[in-house]
């Protein structure tokens, strides 16, 4: 059973790029990587890094407290969620492009799945534990049996995802609130961080990857709702340089920022036992806003272009500059590097927000570079290469 989609992605973005992509999808890729990392450059900098972030980010200094908050609430699951839905996007791309070819769907899709979660696992084990792409990949595994069915069927299955997901969520925060305080992180984690081998923390992470890897497990509901969510924007047309698609994209910043602004406050006034709904119900709201915000922004032309390209070169090569800024930070923070975690445990919150400036900087002029004199990231040709063969 097959399903004919609105408007393929070469029909619709070839006014403005020749090679068929569509460029407000690179950029909204561009300003997911770099913005994930606000999130993720908090646990580097933790003492017991990945272990600790299992008990939550810890309370702002008060010296620095509203430029952290800000900085943080800007960021925090806004930007994961972007990528969740823009990963769906790709989802429904790569599914126009089979049906255009005659490709059987899933099983052309499946080659592609598998080898991300591959690269997901060894992301986990050799980098960083709260790795999403191997959650990514099995999500995808299962949504891409649905966009060949009916959108009625699809309509049930995001939305029954979407209960499913409030009702977790529910149930954690309630847990939460009648429950003791968290410790902090063992002074075992701490000093694996700071001063053990990289072989000894490869060990930890696969001795203790159930607990690492609940993220995915817990907010699978969510993945798959916005997943389905990137599908039906796609297919509305979105992300197209139309009348439409401006129209649509100045609708959801409205309603996205309007309504998820106030609920993603309402969490963070009442502190850390309300962690759930701020990160994983409140926050993919704000996301919406945000791909419609970027969008309108591009639209109106309020970017600036050095901003513009340096976020399309970014979402050019995402796959390979999410890898990148954590292979950075790991060896920026962790004591195999240069060990800035424990130098500058006491110096407040301003290096972490400077490592993510430099560490953008980095991804943007690498990125720019080898582009320069290739058509894909270094990641991305490898999954070319190897899907081909």
């Amino acid at each position: 059973m097959s399903h004919t989609p609105h408007a393929s992605p070469d029909d619709v973005s070839s006014p403005l790029s020749p090679s068929g992509r569509l460029p407000l999808l690179d950029v909204l890729r561009g300003a997911a990587i770099l913005g994930t990392l606000m999130t993720n450059v908090w646990i580097f900098a933790m003492p017991g890094s990945e272990w600790s972030a299992l008990q939550g980010l810890p309370v702002p200094e008060p010296s620095a407290a509203p430029a952290e908050s800000l900085f943080r609430s800007l960021a925090d699951g806004k930007f994961l969620s972007m990528l969740t839905i823009l990963f769906g996007v790709g989802l429904a791309i790569q599914y126009d492009s089979a049906t255009r070819r005659g490709t059987p769907w899933p099983r052309g899709y499946r080659p592609r799945a598998l080898f991300l979660l591959a690269e997901g696992t060894l992301h986990f084990v050799l980098i960083f534990a709260w790795d999403v792409l191997t959650g990514y990949a099995l999500t995808a595994l299962l949504t891409a049996r649905l966009l060949a069915r009916s959108e009625r069927v699809r309509r049930r299955a995001m939305w029954w995802a979407a209960g499913l997901h409030v009702a977790v969520m529910s149930v954690l925060t309630l847990g939460l609130l009648t429950s003791a305080p968290a410790e902090g992180a063992p002074a075992t984690a701490v000093d694996l961080y700071a001063h053990g081998g990289y072989l000894e923390q490869i060990s930890f992470r696969l001795q203790n990857a159930i607990a690492l890897r609940m993220e995915p497990v817990v907010s699978f509901g969510l993945l798959v709702f916005l997943f389905l969510l990137g599908v039906r924007l796609h297919r509305a047309g979105a992300f197209t340089p139309t009348d439409a698609g401006r129209r649509m994209r100045l609708r959801m910043m409205a309603w996205g920022l309007c309504l998820g602004i106030p609920l993603n406050a309402a969490p963070a006034l009442g502190g850390g036992d309300f962690f759930f709904l701020g990160r994983y119900l409140a926050a993919p709201v704000v996301a919406v806003g945000y791909i419609g915000l970027i969008g309108v922004a591009l639209d109106r032309r309020w970017l600036p272009v050095a901003l513009t390209g340096a976020l399309t070169s970014v979402g050019r090569t995402a796959l390979s500059c999410y890898v990148l800024q954590n292979l950075l930070c790991m060896l920026l923070c962790y004591g195999i590097g240069l060990g800035l975690t424990e130098r500058f445990a006491d110096s407040g919150p301003w290096w972490v927000m400077g490592m993510w400036a430099v560490v953008c900087g980095v991804l943007v002029a690498a990125s720019s570079v080898w582009l320069r004199r290739f058509s894909y990231g270094p990641l991305e040709s490898v999954q070319r290469w190897a899907l081909r063969r």
